[in-house]
């Protein structure tokens, strides 16, 4: 929607099917800026947004040709992209704009997660054994090649889906295949050009705890907003993320050493402007990087940040996108949840009064089985859960669940604050177990 009296234009690029609509643009309405809205299917948007650009995100090049000569006419000041699947795009259309931007070889290593680690390789960041097959490979084979446990990921899928622990030869070849059907079923986003689109990637296990990094980068340094703590055990078969809860809780030496992994692997990949979402595992005092993304957190997650920070996660990266400055904005504000700092300075985490910064967390409700949503129950008695800020539903009555690793996205998010870590992941815990969801099984036909 057009701001009264617009100083900035931004287009964003966002997929329908994106989480994230409302949270950039209210944040766009907060700043006073005129918004245009970059989608595949202009169609369904709200009518709110106004002035929607058609773009055919499935074909790089002409989406970047769009994007400029709507430029032409309509001058841009930023362009932010919302998820992976518009990274390159943002990336080649601001380089042709002359606008801050990652590369566009950068944002591609950041959602292909082979070119990803060959990068990350090449410049001296730890990485597992990994290697890359066509699905057509003779998979007995090579199932007898692997060192096991080893972990099949699909190349260009993002989060959890597809990605499978196999611990033995049987399991590898199960899990390849299962893998091929997804990818060769998938009817929930456009086809793509990409060969490694039909590709998959075989990675040593890395063992330890995980936990997930928000950042902001600004000329190639890291600002660390959040370190996430995700207590539920992810060893597999399938990687399901439930909770993350911040601060975290590990000793502050190690947090420093999971900045700095994130920091290398940053500049290896080739990002040095805006958004840096990292999965690690930190393991006997050292931290490994599982993927780096050029985008911020998914889902509804970001809210978890404005806990803290005092200004959603969303300003800072239309705010840093626009060349203002933002290493101050928020930090009077902080008094619950993140662990705002620089790689090389103190946490920043203390309110006005010096007093220690409460804790923060949010559930991503799981699917335990598929089937047709019909809803939850108990949603009211899980918000009355002291603790509890809110619990939204995203999933429509109706919407198809289906479980990982095939499915993708979750029906709803728990939020929560205390006073301290532990007591965040109790309340989520409590509040999910008054949430009973409904499905309808659907008969294979």
């Amino acid at each position: 929607m057009p701001a009264e009296n617009p100083s900035k234009r931004l287009l964003l690029l966002m997929p329908t099917t994106t989480y994230r609509a409302d949270p950039f643009l209210e944040a766009a309405r907060r700043l006073n800026l005129e918004v245009v809205v970059g989608s595949d299917f202009c169609q369904v948007l709200a009518a709110e947004w106004d002035i929607p650009l058609s773009l055919r995100l499935r074909y790089v090049s002409q989406a970047v040709d769009e994007i400029v000569d709507y430029a032409g006419e309509h001058p841009l000041d930023a362009i932010v992209p919302v998820d992976d699947y518009t990274t390159e795009i943002a990336a080649r259309a601001c380089k042709v704009l002359g606008l801050p931007h990652n590369t566009p070889e950068a944002a591609i290593a950041a959602r292909n997660k082979f070119r990803m680690r060959e990068m990350l390789s090449a410049a001296g960041v730890w990485c597992p054994p990994f290697a890359r097959f066509d699905l057509s490979v003779p998979v007995e084979e090579i199932a007898l090649e692997q060192r096991y446990p080893c972990v099949l990921k699909p190349i260009l899928l993002s989060g959890s889906r597809g990605v499978i622990r196999a611990d033995s030869p049987d399991g590898f070849i199960e899990a390849f295949r299962r893998i091929g059907r997804i990818l060769e079923g998938m009817s929930d986003r456009p086809p793509s050009l990409d060969p490694d689109a039909h590709r998959i990637m075989v990675e040593s296990y890395i063992p330890g705890q995980e936990v997930a990094l928000e950042g902001l980068l600004n000329g190639g340094r890291l600002r660390v907003l959040s370190l996430f703590d995700k207590p539920d055990l992810l060893e597999g078969p399938f990687f399901e993320e439930t909770i993350y809860v911040t601060p975290s809780r590990l000793p502050e030496e190690t947090q420093q050493v999971a900045f700095d992994a994130v920091q290398r692997a940053s500049t290896a990949v080739g990002l040095t402007e805006g958004p840096v979402h990292a999965e690690l595992r930190v393991h006997h005092g050292e931290a490994r990087i599982i993927e780096i993304a050029g985008r911020s957190i998914g889902g509804l997650c970001s809210r978890v940040l404005e806990y803290g920070l005092g200004v959603s996660l969303e300003e800072l990266i239309l705010r840093h996108a626009l060349g203002q400055h933002v290493d101050g904005v928020g930090r009077k504000a902080q008094g619950r949840g993140g662990t705002d700092r620089g790689t090389d300075s103190e946490p920043k985490g203390m309110d006005d009064s010096g007093n220690k910064p409460g804790a923060a967390g949010v559930m991503m409700l799981p699917v335990p089985e598929g089937g047709l949503f019909q809803g939850f129950d108990g949603v009211e008695e899980a918000k009355k859960t002291p603790g509890v800020e809110d619990v939204v539903v995203t999933a429509k009555e109706g919407d198809m669940l289906t479980p990982l690793p095939e499915g993708a996205g979750y029906p709803g998010f728990i939020f929560a604050k205390g006073d301290e870590p532990c007591q965040v992941e109790q309340v989520l815990r409590k509040a999910h177990g008054r949430l009973r969801m409904r499905v309808k099984t659907v008969l294979a036909t």
